[in-house]
C-alpha cells in the first residue's frame, strides 16, 4: 500500500451530493418547462403517447379496467380514466404537500433516472434511483442511521478534517461516502417515513410499493397494461416507458406541488 499516492482534485470531489452529481452538465428540464401550455387533457395525452400501452400477449387481466381497446395487438390505455385519476393522484399529492410531509419519489429503471431526480430536486423531496434498499420504509431508523453518517463524513470531507488520516485512509473513505451517496444519497434528507410514495414504474419498484403497504403509506403510480395495479393507492393508467409519456406525467405533478 502507497500512503504517497497523490489525492487528486477529482478524487475529492466524490463525495458531494449525489444530486449534484447527477446535474453535472445538464439542465432540470422541469426548470424551463411551458407549464403555460400544459394541459391535462386526452388529446395532450394522446399526443405524448400516453395511451399506448404493451402487447396483448403481455396484458394483465387486473388492468382490464384501465384499457379502452388493442390496435395492432398493441393496448390502448382509456385516456378518459387516465385524465379523471391523474387529478384524483394530483388532489392527493397537493394535501400531502399542504401537510408539510414528503414525497418520496422512486424511479430505479435506468431510462427514468433523470426525470425523477429532476421532478424531486425541482419540488424539493426526497427520491430513490438506484436499487430500492430493503428496509428502507420498513426499518426507517437503521436507514436514517447510514445516512446520518454519510452526512458526517460528507461533511469532514469537504471541510478536510479527514487529512489527518493516512492518503490511503482518506481514500478509503472517499470510496465508502461515494457508495453511500450513490445508494440514499437522494434520501438524506428524509427525516421520517414520507407521506406518500410516487413510483414511475410498478414492475421494477414492486419492493418499494410493498414495503409502502407494510407501514401504510400511500402509494401513487403509473401503471402500464402490463402490470399488477394491487397495491396501488391512486394508480394514474399511462405508458411507463417513453421519456414523452413520463416526462408530461410528472410535468403535471411539478405544476402541482411547485
Amino acid at each position: 500500500m502507497n500512503d504517497d499516492k497523490k489525492v487528486t482534485e477529482k478524487e475529492l470531489n466524490k463525495g458531494k451530493d449525489v444530486k449534484e452529481i447527477k446535474q453535472v452538465g445538464r439542465k432540470n428540464i422541469f426548470d424551463t418547462y411551458d407549464y403555460d401550455s400544459l394541459e391535462l387533457s386526452m388529446p395532450a395525452l394522446l399526443k405524448a403517447g400516453v395511451h399506448f400501452g404493451h402487447q396483448k400477449s403481455r396484458r394483465n387481466p387486473k388492468m382490464d379496467d384501465y384499457i379502452f381497446t388493442t390496435r395492432n395487438n398493441i393496448n390502448i390505455i382509456d385516456l378518459e380514466k387516465t385524465v379523471k385519476l391523474t387529478k384524483e393522484a394530483l388532489d392527493f399529492l397537493t394535501s400531502i404537500k399542504k401537510s408539510g410531509k414528503q414525497i418520496l419519489f422512486v424511479g430505479t429503471k435506468k431510462q427514468t433516472r433523470d426525470l425523477v431526480i429532476d421532478i424531486a430536486t425541482y419540488t424539493d423531496n426526497p427520491f430513490v434511483v438506484e436499487r430500492w434498499l430493503g428496509g428502507t420504509l420498513t426499518n426507517f431508523g437503521n436507514i436514517r442511521k447510514r445516512t446520518r453518517y454519510m452526512t458526517r463524513l460528507r461533511n469532514q470531507i469537504e471541510k478536510g478534517d479527514i487529512k489527518k488520516y493516512t492518503k490511503f485512509e482518506q481514500m478509503k473513505k472517499m470510496d465508502e461516502v461515494e457508495k453511500l451517496e450513490r445508494r440514499m444519497g437522494g434520501i438524506a434528507e428524509m427525516g421520517s417515513n414520507p407521506g406518500v410514495i410516487f413510483v414511475t414504474d410498478v414492475e421494477a419498484d414492486k419492493l418499494a410499493i410493498r414495503e409502502a403497504n407494510i407501514v401504510g403509506v400511500p402509494v401513487v403510480a403509473l401503471v402500464d397494461t402490463n402490470v399488477n395495479p394491487e397495491g396501488v393507492t391512486y394508480p394514474i393508467p399511462a405508458n411507463d416507458d417513453a421519456i414523452s409519456s413520463l416526462t408530461v406525467m410528472l410535468a403535471h405533478i411539478a405544476k402541482e406541488l411547485k
